[in-house]
């Protein structure tokens, strides 16, 4: 990967999870970063990271759901750091319940955060690099962006809503002939804390849909994609596959979800109804950037970028993320595992 000492580099919900992950990346390479979350304790144990890592940072409280509060702290990164090369939108907020148990305010506010959150962020971005026609925008997305499950309505449609609103901004970057990239990076599920504080009302606790990955699996295609952007990367093979079967057999897979994705989405030990939960205020804890899931977690398959030593600069060493021989395992892979869908569904 190439040298970042001289890039700066904005990362939205960067105190926790896959955020956490990417700055302590980008920091370890010597990125200057701009880190935006709401909660105070999380961003000072963020800061304090990247200095000891050797990196340089200036930590700003920030709700991306606030425009105005998103162009400020873009201001002050800029005045304190220099021109920003790289914008990271990565802050999301989610409830999990089914949609009958979910309020309206509710859905209104995970789509501020985690839809309107990347908007704000993509506007504050291009208004400064439309000018110095360079930069990269990356809009960290989900296998949620493509195919939506049950009990997660709210996030898996502001996800949605991002892949339409990048869309539209790429061909208009295209029509304006501009050297701003912006790129989208479709992540698999990952073990980050996200779980222990995400609104729940489900009767035991969340976990991500297996199989499940480290977040520095998201990182590293994270920091890919600063890199080298692409139009759109999908980071391993539960993505890829998720993706191709909703194009396959659409309505076959909202049956094998209905079946399986309410089971698979919670553990066998009972929710604490009276915890706290993130998605109107900061949960003031610095949880890092795993969750409880480490002994679940792998750190990547055949399409996730390898790891950032020497050996991850060889070819061949781990796929990229759309090599064209990822693709055809991964459609052979989606053809074999809709009949295998299929074979269960009839079993039942």
């Amino acid at each position: 990967m190439d040298d970042l000492r001289k890039r700066v580099v904005v990362v939205t919900g960067a105190t926790a999870g896959v955020g956490r992950a990417t700055v302590r990346e980008l920091a370890r390479r010597g990125a200057s970063i701009g880190l935006l979350a709401r909660g105070v304790e999380g961003l000072h144990a963020t800061d304090r990271e990247i200095a000891e890592l050797g990196g340089r940072a200036v930590a700003i409280p920030t709700d991306v759901a606030d425009a105005d509060a998103v162009e400020s702290a873009a201001e002050w990164v800029e005045t304190e750091l220099g021109p920003i090369d790289a914008w990271v939108n990565n802050a999301m907020a989610s409830v999990f319940a089914p949609i009958r148990l979910t309020t309206a305010e509710e859905l209104r506010r995970v789509t501020e955060v985690t839809y309107l959150g990347t908007v704000h962020g993509t506007l504050s971005a291009l208004r400064r690099m439309l000018s110095r026609d360079s930069g990269v925008i990356v809009q960290v997305g989900s296998a949620l962006a493509y195919r939506s499950i049950p009990l997660q309505a709210a996030y898996c449609a502001a996800k949605h809503a991002v892949a339409g609103f990048t869309d539209s901004l790429r061909s208009e970057l295209e029509h304006d002939a501009s050297h701003v990239r912006v790129t989208m990076v479709q992540l698999p599920a990952l073990n980050t804390p996200q779980f222990d504080w995400v609104r729940s009302r489900l009767p035991n606790r969340a976990q991500p849909v297996p199989p499940i990955f480290q977040p520095e699996v998201g990182a590293r295609a994270i920091l890919r994609a600063i890199e080298r952007p692409e139009r759109e990367s999908f980071v391993g093979l539960p993505t890829i596959v998720a993706v191709q079967l909703n194009k396959l057999v659409p309505g076959l897979l909202d049956r094998y979800l209905a079946a399986t994705a309410y089971d698979g989405q919670q553990t066998e030990e009972p929710e604490d109804a009276t915890r706290a939960d993130n998605l109107f205020g900061p949960v003031e804890q610095d949880l890092g950037a795993h969750g409880r899931f480490d002994a679940l977690a792998r750190d990547g398959d055949l399409a996730t970028p390898g790891p950032p030593d020497a050996a991850a600069h060889d070819e061949g060493n781990r796929a990229s993320p759309i090599d064209g021989r990822v693709a055809v395992l991964a459609g052979a892979t989606a053809a074999t595992a809709a009949a295998l869908v299929e074979r269960a569904l009839r079993s039942r």
